[in-house]
C-alpha cells in the first residue's frame, strides 16, 4: 500500500528533487511504522537469585545496569530469592524462566521429581566450588573435622552444607553429629549464644554475621568443604526446559552479557556494590564489599575454574557429585549427570577468561 501511495505523489512531482524529498519522507513513515514490531523482537527473561540482594549478586545486576542484557535484545527482569530449592521450583513451574540455584538442589529436584515437565537444567556454572562450610568459635576447642564428632550441630533445613554434611562427614570421620533446625536469621546468634557447636552455610555469609555479632575475625574457625575433601560444584544459571528449547538464541546471549558483567565486577568490584545499593538501598555498601571479593575468591576466581575454564564442568567430576548427593540426600531415583546439565550454549572459552581481568 505505502509503495502504490507513493508512486502516485511521485508522478504528481514535476521536479527530481521533489520526488527525492517524498520518497525519503515516505521511506521514514514506513521505518516508523514497522519500528515497534523491531522492539517487540526484544526477548523477555524473568530471572530469580538464589537469595536477597547482596555483594555476589552483582554478578547479575551490573549486567543489567550496564545495559550488556539490553545490547543483546534482552529484557531481563531480575528478582531476589529465599533459597536454591524455591528457585529451582519456581523455575521449574514456569514462574521464571531462568535461575541461580546450587546445583545439589538442582540434582535432587530432578530425582525426585522424575515425571514433572520443564525441569531445569543447567546451563553455566557461576560458583565452581561450593561456598559451603563448617562454622564454630574458638573457645569451643573445635579446631578440625574430627572434633565435630559427637557435636551439635545447627542450620536451617534447607542448608546446603546441611544437607551436603555427610559427604563432608564421610570424607573427614566424623560421626554422631546431632542436628538443630532454626531459621536462618537465628543461625548465627545461636553459635554465639552456645546453644550449639558449629553451623554449617554459606562462608563469605555466615563469617561476616558472626562479626556483625560481635566476634572477631581471628576468634573464627572456618571449615570450607572444598579444602576438606568435598569438591562439589556450587551455584549455577539454570534454565527452564520450555524456555530452553522456544528461545535458545535468547539462552546463549544471556550467557554471553552475563559474562561480560562478571568481568566489570572483577575489574570494579566497589563499582559493581554501588550498583547493588541501588537496587537496594538499606545494604551496608563496605560489608557487601568484602563479602562480593570473599565469594569471589572461594568460588569464582579459584584454581578448578582456571583449570575447568569459567562457566564449565568436568564430566568425571559431575559425575561423582551426583553420585554424593544421590546417596547424601537419600534421593527416590540416582541422579543422571547428563540431565542436569548442558554446557552447549556457553560462550567461546576464550570469552570467558574471566581470570585476564584486572582486579582491583
Amino acid at each position: 500500500m505505502i509503495d502504490r501511495l507513493s508512486q502516485r505523489l511521485v508522478s504528481t512531482l514535476p521536479r527530481a528533487t521533489g520526488r527525492r524529498a517524498l520518497l525519503a519522507a515516505v521511506a521514514a513513515t514506513a521505518f516508523g511504522a514497522l519500528a515497534p514490531a523491531v522492539h517487540a523482537q526484544e526477548t523477555s527473561i524473568k530471572f530469580q537469585l538464589d537469595w536477597r540482594f547482596e555483594g555476589p549478586s552483582a554478578l547479575f545486576l551490573v549486567p543489567a545496569a550496564k545495559g550488556h542484557f539490553k545490547a543483546e535484545k534482552l529484557n531481563v527482569t531480575i528478582d531476589a530469592g529465599n533459597g536454591s530449592g524455591g528457585t529451582v521450583t519456581r523455575v521449574a513451574s514456569g514462574t521464571y524462566d531462568m535461575g541461580f540455584a546450587d546445583l545439589a538442589a538442582l540434582m535432587e529436584f530432578h530425582a525426585n521429581n522424575p515425571t514433572v515437565p520443564n525441569k531445569p537444567v543447567a546451563v553455566m556454572m557461576v560458583y565452581n566450588n561450593t561456598p559451603a562450610a563448617v562454622l564454630a568459635l574458638r573457645k569451643s576447642g573445635i579446631k578440625t573435622p574430627a572434633d565435630l564428632s559427637g557435636k551439635k550441630l545447627g542450620a536451617p533445613v534447607f542448608d546446603a552444607g546441611r544437607k551436603a554434611f555427610p559427604i563432608f562427614a564421610k570424607a573427614n570421620g566424623v560421626s554422631n553429629v546431632a542436628w538443630t533446625s532454626m531459621d536462618p536469621p537465628l543461625r548465627e546468634t545461636m553459635l554465639v549464644r552456645g546453644d550449639i557447636d558449629a553451623i554449617t552455610g554459606f562462608s563469605f555469609t555466615s563469617v561476616l554475621n558472626l562479626e556483625a555479632r560481635g566476634v572477631k575475625a581471628d576468634d573464627i574457625v572456618v571449615m570450607p568443604y572444598p579444602q576438606h575433601g568435598v569438591r562439589l560444584y556450587g551455584n549455577a544459571i539454570i534454565v527452564g526446559e520450555k524456555f530452553l528449547k522456544d528461545n535458545p538464541e535468547a539462552v546463549r546471549a544471556f550467557l554471553r552479557a552475563f559474562t561480560k558483567g562478571v568481568k566489570d565486577v572483577i575489574a570494579d568490584p566497589k563499582g559493581a556494590i554501588a550498583t547493588v545499593k541501588a537496587r537496594d538501598g538499606i545494604i551496608n555498601e563496605d560489608l557487601e564489599l568484602r563479602r562480593l571479593r570473599m565469594a569471589l575468591d572461594a568460588t569464582v576466581l579459584t584454581p578448578d575454574a582456571r583449570t575447568e575454564g569459567f562457566g564449565n564442568v568436568m564430566g568425571p567430576r559431575l559425575s561423582l557429585m551426583a553420585s554424593q548427593v544421590a546417596d547424601a540426600f537419600a534421593t527416590k531415583e540416582r541422579i543422571n549427570p547428563d540431565a542436569v546439565w548442558n554446557g552447549s550454549f556457553l560462550p567461546a572459552a576464550a570469552d570467558r577468561n574471566i581470570f585476564a581481568a584486572a582486579r582491583k
